[in-house]
């Protein structure tokens, strides 16, 4: 955990008055978050009641820190300590859109 603070991470390509010193590559990382038919029937009850779906946001942020924490480690296996440029996309796979995968990419880079 303390390598993940010490990274820096920002979805702009530069930081004013922090110039980059050497790129050391782009960095993916994916994480895929299965259906669950128990949970998306929960989830489908709140909606209809107009309530938040708490159980689908935890999960989903869980994914996404999942990525999140490929990513790093990908960074810090190039030696970089910054990632720019971050992009983080939602996308859904299988039948009937049954899955969601969370993609994350950026630039490894040493300031």
């Amino acid at each position: 955990m303390k390598a993940m603070l010490a990274m820096l991470i920002t979805t702009t390509p530069f930081i004013e008055g922090r110039p980059v010193r050497d790129y050391r590559g782009a960095v993916y990382s994916q994480s895929i978050l299965g259906s669950d038919l128990v949970l998306d029937l929960m989830a489908a009850i709140r909606d209809f009641i107009a309530g938040r779906s708490k159980s689908c946001e935890r999960v989903l942020a869980r994914t996404r820190e999942a990525a999140m924490a490929n990513l790093l480690r990908e960074a810090e296996r190039l030696g970089a300590n910054a990632i720019l440029a971050v992009d983080l996309d939602y996308n859904t796979l299988g039948p009937n859109g049954s899955m969601m995968m969370v993609s994350v990419s950026g630039t490894a880079v040493v300031l």
